[in-house]
């Protein structure tokens, strides 16, 4: 699938003035008219994960890979990082009564055609997380089951790590876990083989959610291929392979968040599971190739959400 520079959409016209009709009646149909209309629809993802101040990943990354691909982005905040290019340095976990609060308040005006759920920092705010998208029947749900920063600092207690696989594996069309994410969840050991792979998989697919992408960033070669396990209707599992060029590249801070989000808008436009993730996939590799010539801070720097836009 090619992913292009989302067109903006046409303003909404003016009702045209009436030859001929005059006063009240007149206005009376030019407000028909009005009425008539169909206002412009953003495509809305809402996104639940945690800040990073340094704005390379978490709700921030996600905003911008999400208004990148032409979707309307909202979002919950699970925690607060003081985080940069090299570490994180504290976390601030609100009340989870107000994590609850924050979907609420979305969900019962602004609605979600997808959603993106990334870091939940603890048990408690997971399990929130998982009974108030229940309740608000949230659908295209895509899971990042994230657990450490770039900078190898923790971002999930492990007391959560179980909680994500009862309570929000079964509510996600897809989750995007990498390797070790994957193996922590899975309880098994994921090896260069496709059979280890699967086995991984299938083993997550058990749990309850419709689709696994098993990421492969973590594992060695000169391409970046990443595993997806689908769910038939009949209870079969089917595999596809994503392969895209390594690139060799300091900047890529959030990019677990920027492709699991980017699936997520992709989903909110309208494309199958499967071209979602072709598509995400390609507008990561562009915005890390986009990224790579870039230098900020002193760690692992963001990658070029905009690319299509500015360089």
């Amino acid at each position: 699938m090619q992913t292009s520079t989302p067109r903006r959409p046409e303003r909404d016209q003016a009702p045209q003035r009436e030859q001929g009709g005059a006063g009240l009646q007149g206005a009376e149909q030019a407000r028909e008219q009005t009425r008539e209309q169909e206002p412009t629809r953003y495509r809305r993802v809402c996104t639940i994960a945690g800040s990073d101040s340094g704005g390379g990943a978490g709700i921030q990354a996600d905003i911008k890979a999400i208004s990148a691909l032409g979707c309307y982005a909202a979002s919950v905040i699970t925690a607060l990082t003081a985080q940069n290019t090299v570490a994180v340095r504290a976390i601030h976990t609100p009340p989870v009564e107000f994590t609850a609060a924050q979907i609420d308040a979305v969900f019962e005006d602004i609605g979600a055609d997808a959603v993106k759920i990334g870091m939940l920092a603890s048990a408690e705010i997971t399990a929130v997380v998982a009974e108030r998208l229940r309740f608000h029947h949230a659908r295209s749900v895509v899971l990042d089951p994230v657990m450490v920063a770039k900078s190898g600092d923790r971002l999930l207690s492990q007391d959560a790590e179980q909680t994500i696989v009862s309570e929000l594996l079964p509510l996600a069309d897809v989750i995007t876990p990498n390797v070790p994410e994957a193996e922590v969840l899975s309880g098994l050991s994921v090896g260069a083989d496709e059979a280890s792979q699967r086995a991984v998989c299938e083993q997550l697919l058990g749990c309850g959610p419709r689709a696994v992408l098993l990421k492969g960033g973590h594992l060695s070669g000169e391409t970046s291929v990443d595993l997806l396990a689908l769910r038939e209707a009949d209870g079969s599992v089917r595999y596809r392979s994503y392969e895209m060029p390594r690139v060799q590249t300091a900047n890529s801070h959030g990019t677990g968040c920027s492709l699991s989000s980017a699936i997520a808008a992709l989903l909110a436009r309208g494309l199958g599971l499967e071209d979602a993730i072709g598509g995400a996939k390609e507008y990561l590799t562009q915005a890390l190739q986009a990224g790579a010539s870039y230098r900020l801070g002193t760690g692992h720097g963001p990658i070029h959400h905009f690319y299509a836009w500015w360089r």
